[in-house]
């Protein structure tokens, strides 16, 4: 049952990039980030009162609602030090490293939580790591150059901010599994989700950005909201099934959620795959596959 939990992770997160992509064009990403973290957290709360697990709220050990809290703080400290690495660096450069926060999940998987490592496991963490460097560098180097002429930046000051965005977002899963063990999942998302508030609304405030609240018009703010409900379901799918399956393969499995962003972004925005990125996107369907055999 944990798979179709992970599947329904990756639908709902690739949905969420296409109404992203189509509804703040014109919005500051932190503060459409800041917004639907505020859409999450009443769909997660709301969800908990559905299932009822509200009153296993004053059960909950202090351990695991330390390790619950810490997972919130690793998800805001990686979208922290992302955008701190893109003011300093290249983009080109930067999204590749942060992005194998996938690879390094799996490695701290075996690690920390003693996941089983086989010889199908470490070749497919090399093969989604090989595929998702091929997806992201050539999705990025188009604007590459632009973004390089306006950061006009090319010191190495944004390689640690940029390992550790990749390295506290892979935090983010083994804290979240750890977290999870013995407490309902939608409790356990929504509890974690307080923290990502706070984190997300410091980010807009230090970049400057709390005056686009304003800004907002009524179309960016309706798929603004629209991907909070989509992100709340695809964080409530994607807990539900690191509570009952390994992360080593719940992560994955989550990020073929680009297999939906592209398919969509075919369909509707008529982007094209490029033989490189089909490549990258086939090395990635492969490695997940190789996961669950």
């Amino acid at each position: 049952m944990w798979i179709l939990f992970a599947c329904g992770s990756a639908l709902f997160a690739g949905i969420t990039a296409i109404l992203a992509k189509i509804g703040i064009r014109d919005t500051d990403s932190n503060v459409a980030t800041a917004i639907r973290t505020v859409i999450v957290l009443l769909f997660s709360w709301l969800m908990v009162f559905v299932v009822g697990s509200q009153d296993t709220l004053g059960s909950i050990r202090g351990e695991t609602l330390l390790f619950l809290i810490l997972s919130g703080v690793a998800t805001g400290a990686s979208w922290l030090c992302y955008f701190r690495a893109l003011q300093l660096g290249d983009v080109n450069k930067v999204t590749p490293i942060d992005k194998s926060s996938t690879v390094i999940t799996m490695l701290l998987a075996f690690l920390l939580l003693e996941e089983t490592v086989t010889v199908l496991k470490a070749a497919a963490m090399v093969v989604i790591g090989a595929g998702t460097l091929l997806m992201i560098t050539r999705k990025e180097k188009a604007g590459s150059a632009g973004a390089a002429q306006k950061q006009g930046k090319n010191s190495r000051k944004w390689l640690p901010y940029a390992l550790l965005s990749a390295l506290f977002a892979s935090l983010t899963a083994i804290l979240g599994k750890v977290g999870i063990s013995g407490v309902e999942s939608n409790l356990g998302t929504a509890i974690r989700t307080i923290v990502v508030l706070l984190m997300a609304w410091v980010m807009v405030f230090v970049t400057g950005k709390q005056k686009e609240v304003a800004k907002l018009d009524g179309r960016s703010l309706l798929f603004i909201c629209i991907s909070g409900v989509t992100t709340g379901l695809s964080w409530l799918c994607y807990y539900k099934a690191l509570q009952d399956g390994p992360a080593s393969v719940v992560v994955p499995i989550d990020k073929l959620s680009i297999l939906v962003t592209v398919a969509f972004s075919w369909w509707f925005l008529k982007e094209k795959l490029s033989p490189k990125a089909g490549a990258g996107l086939v090395l990635i369907v492969a490695g997940t596959l190789l996961l669950l055999v």
